[in-house]
């Protein structure tokens, strides 16, 4: 600031250092709304990208909550375009979720980053879950300088440490395993000595049992076609033609089919069973066009009520959906059925003429009563519909408190909650069904649970029973994914093969709390190194079990051709 001594005396000097005052102060106020301007259009751009956000939130709840009706959908109809709308509803989603992900990054620039980081620690904790114990551990450590930043001293004494875990992949990888056997020659006799061969999965092929396995899990449990495998292993530098391939799993299949039939004698031989079944498109060599198979699915499962049997599954294929069929698959069976309303098997619940016994006692499913009022519920708005799915709510939640408890206990609830509500529901429906047009969708759906009321009440006279037959139901998922991909087995005598996989696969995958089972005759086969690296890698309850001796146990119970009938 100029003093006073220094200022000019005439008038023309003033003048002049007062206008160039006045250019600076003009050239200032320029500068700062300039910066004004562009702080308005980063908080307008701010503001946009604020709404951006918000508005694809807002449309990700939104197809969230559509997707969840299209997958409680799936399995109550058959619709190839449900299937592909559930598919481009996923693929939408994660679009969406990761345009979130960018904008959100975008809008935080680096020189932010430690204001940013404070107001994320200022929010709610979100209770991320420690990595899984049973992974193997890496440690790298990351030392401090070695002196001292602020007063250059090198006597450190460590005071404690912060631990992060991060997810590592680590990519498989195919090795060479050479088999090597000495040939000795006794010096006293000239006696040669060798050690035998060990025995292959498949005789004078070259898969090991792990790479067997993993080409049988990779199709049928992940539903990857050999011919993508043989793609993916060609990029390892592995080139395996899918022919090849095909032939190490008809193989495998001979090898597993009798511990599949072992599993189905233990499945069938319990008293409380799920079955269901699904379509399966089957080449039809010489008509040009597939025809429709069916794959069924028999489920033992002891866990909702702290039952001792291992779980399992077994699948069975049949080219057609005759009752003859049904007849087949449970004709010996005795006890409890969960099954949906399909006629065929009727003939199953008839009494047996020796013992004047119903063979099997229906057991209906609430789910697929409930998937009817539901779908009216979408289609009308009806508010008895509506006002009927919150009551069958409430039976699904008196469940879900009772489940894994003992059957007396859950019989008692049952009496005590479940059963003064079936009959208020009872009473509902047959008031509604006077109240609505006969012929209306409402109405069938209201008769096709009032036809069955008798089978869908009795869940609750037996603490064993449930009150769905959604386990089955699940078992029936993986089928349909392979489905889509494979889009049709080459033939009857795939669809047989395809069954025996997925009853030990799906086996295995039930029983992640539960010891496998297997037969003595099994142990030390080709079949059982074939069978355990395929169960190995889905048990990881039992890692650091793996031997033989938890493997004798398996289908403790006595074969179904050994249980005598009346």
């Amino acid at each position: 600031m100029m003093i006073r001594s220094e200022l000019p005396r005439d008038a023309r000097s003033l003048r002049r250092m007062l206008a160039e005052k006045d250019a600076a102060l003009a050239e200032r106020e320029l500068i700062i709304a300039e910066k004004q301007a562009l702080l308005s259009e980063r908080d307008r751009v701010i503001a946009a990208r604020d709404s951006e956000l918000y508005a694809k939130t807002l449309q990700i709840e939104h197809l969230k909550a559509q997707l969840a009706v299209l997958r409680r959908a799936r399995f109550g109809r058959s619709s190839e375009k449900l299937e592909r709308e559930i598919e481009q509803l996923e693929l939408l989603l994660g679009d969406l979720e990761e345009g979130v992900a960018e904008s959100s990054a975008r809008a935080v620039p680096a020189k932010d980053a430690k204001p940013a980081a404070r107001a994320r620690t200022a929010r709610k904790p979100l209770g991320r879950k420690p990595l899984p114990g049973h992974l193997p551990r890496e440690q790298v450590v990351h030392e401090p300088a070695p002196a001292c930043p602020c007063c250059g001293g090198t006597v450190l004494r460590k005071v404690g440490e912060d631990v992060t875990e991060v997810l590592e992949y680590v990519a498989s990888h195919f090795k060479a395993v050479a088999h090597v056997r000495p040939k000795l020659s006794c010096r006293a006799c000239e006696t040669m000595l060798q050690a035998p061969l060990p025995s292959f999965p498949i005789e004078r092929g070259r898969p090991g049992p792990g790479l067997l396995a993993h080409v049988i899990v990779s199709k049928y449990a992940d539903a990857l076609p050999l011919y993508r495998q043989s793609v993916i292993y060609a990029r390892q530098g592995v080139e395996i033609d899918r022919s090849t391939m095909a032939d190490w799993v008809g193989s495998a299949a001979a090898l597993l089919r009798p511990l599949a039939e072992r599993i189905g004698e233990h499945v069938r031989f319990g008293p409380f069973l799920h079955a269901d079944d699904t379509t399966v498109p089957v080449l039809a060599p010489g008509l040009g066009r597939t025809k429709t198979g069916r794959l069924w699915v028999v489920l033992r499962d002891e866990r909702p009520w702290s039952g001792s049997a291992p779980p399992a599954a077994f699948y069975c294929y049949s080219p057609d959906r005759r009752a003859e069929r049904a007849e087949a698959l449970l004709g010996k069976c005795r006890g409890y059925l969960h099954a949906d309303a399909y006629a065929g098997f009727n003939g199953l619940y008839d009494r047996d003429p020796k013992t004047n016994q119903p063979r099997l006692i229906e057991v209906a499913c609430w789910s697929h009563a409930r998937r009817k009022l539901y779908d009216v519920h979408v289609a009308t708005g009806a508010p008895l519909a509506k006002e009927a799915l919150d009551r069958i709510a409430e039976l699904f939640a008196i469940e879900d408190e009772i489940n894994g408890r003992s059957p007396d206990e859950r019989l008692t609830v049952r009496q005590a909650e479940a059963i003064p509500r079936i009959a208020d529901l009872k009473t509902f429906f047959e008031a509604a069904i006077n109240q609505i047009s006969g012929k209306s969708t409402l109405a069938r759906a209201i008769r096709y649970a009032l036809s069955r009321w008798t089978a869908l009440a009795r869940y609750t006279t037996d603490g064993r029973l449930e009150i769905s037959n959604n386990a089955a139901e699940r078992a029936i998922r993986p089928l349909a994914l392979g489905r889509k991909n494979y889009l049709f087995a080459g033939s009857d005598s795939g669809g047989m093969r395809a069954a025996a996989m997925y009853t030990i696969i799906e086996t295995a995958l039930c029983r992640a709390r539960h010891k496998a089972v297997w037969t003595k005759p099994l142990r030390g086969s080709a079949a059982w190194q074939v069978s355990w690296p395929i169960l190995r890698p889905i048990l990881p309850a039992f890692r650091k079990k793996l031997n033989c001796e938890i493997m004798k146990v398996l289908l403790a119970a006595p074969s179904i051709s050994q249980r005598r009938f009346p």
